[in-house]
């Protein structure tokens, strides 16, 4: 058996009668932003299809699936648990944004090989930068992505440990711990002397592989198999952790991320994730 899970933060009746059409019989549940078929027919490759055309979240799910049976989810930060990519906004302040988001952006949809020296590359040219700067970007431009505390707030009543591991910097992600209860958060550290940035790091940079060793090693640390982790990421640097998780998701994600991950959200918030799982009631509490 297959569930069908359509969402959208405002779902139309068109895209649902294309559905009923599609599948043959109409929906078991419907709600605003969320409509849901048990025992459909329909191949992962259909529904891609209908998310594509009535531009849509659309998922098949096992109906058994239960967030509880995992034990860890490991969120990316940037353009993921928050709507920005911290160190364009940073270089921002220095007038720099545009050529540091170029690389950001590139390094994110894969098409720069080193991941290190792009980091490095971006890093150097904050060099100066007056520490309080950090300080600016988190009170002035940091926000959660639409859901973010929904989701979290879900996963850790249902018994999951969340992580934050990022390829950015420890500045925010503590701050993030800290404003979502999460358990853990590994990212990079910003060197910085005399109270300004040196434009460099400190340590061994967390990049993709780094990513994977972190979620590898908090499993092992939680008696746990990467099975039962839920992953969850935007950019190219966040598929290796992707591939050895029991459950991936892309979230607003670059191409090269949709075409490896088991589930997308393209439109709706964090917390639609919650509506892949049958022991969840974020869903099914809006329907009516």
């Amino acid at each position: 058996m297959t569930r069908l899970v359509i969402q959208h933060p405002t779902l139309s009746d068109t895209a649902v009668a294309a559905v009923v059409r599609a599948v043959g019989k109409p929906p078991h549940c419907r709600s605003a932003c969320l409509a849901i078929w048990d025992t459909v027919s329909l191949t992962g490759a259909q529904v891609d299809s209908l998310a594509a055309s009535l531009q849509v979240d659309a998922e098949i799910v096992s109906p058994t699936l239960r967030l509880a049976d995992f034990g860890l989810a490991a969120f990316d930060m940037d353009s993921t648990l928050i709507t920005i990519e911290c160190i364009d906004e940073i270089a921002d302040y220095i007038g720099r944004k545009a050529e540091v988001a170029a690389i950001t952006e590139a390094a994110m949809r894969g098409e720069i090989t080193d991941y290190d020296e792009s980091l490095r590359r971006r890093v150097a040219l904050l060099e100066g930068l007056p520490q309080e700067t950090l300080q600016r970007v988190w009170d002035e431009r940091v926000q959660l992505s639409p859901g973010a505390d929904e989701l979290i707030g879900a996963m850790k009543r249902a018994g999951l440990r969340v992580l934050v591991v990022s390829g950015g910097f420890t500045f925010f992600t503590e701050r993030i711990r800290q404003r979502l209860g999460l358990d853990l958060a590994r990212s990079n550290v910003l060197e910085v002397i005399d109270g300004k940035l040196t434009g460099r790091l400190l340590g061994p940079i967390i990049n993709a592989q780094g990513k994977r060793r972190v979620v590898e090693q908090t499993c092992a640390m939680l008696g746990i198999t990467p099975a039962q982790a839920i992953v969850v990421g935007d950019g190219a640097n966040d598929l290796a952790m992707m591939s050895i998780a029991g459950m991936s998701v892309a979230y607003h994600a670059k191409p090269i991320v949709h075409s490896q991950t088991h589930h997308a959200v393209n439109h709706s918030g964090l917390d639609a994730i919650l509506n892949y799982f049958s022991d969840q009631s974020a869903g099914v509490s809006r329907l009516a």
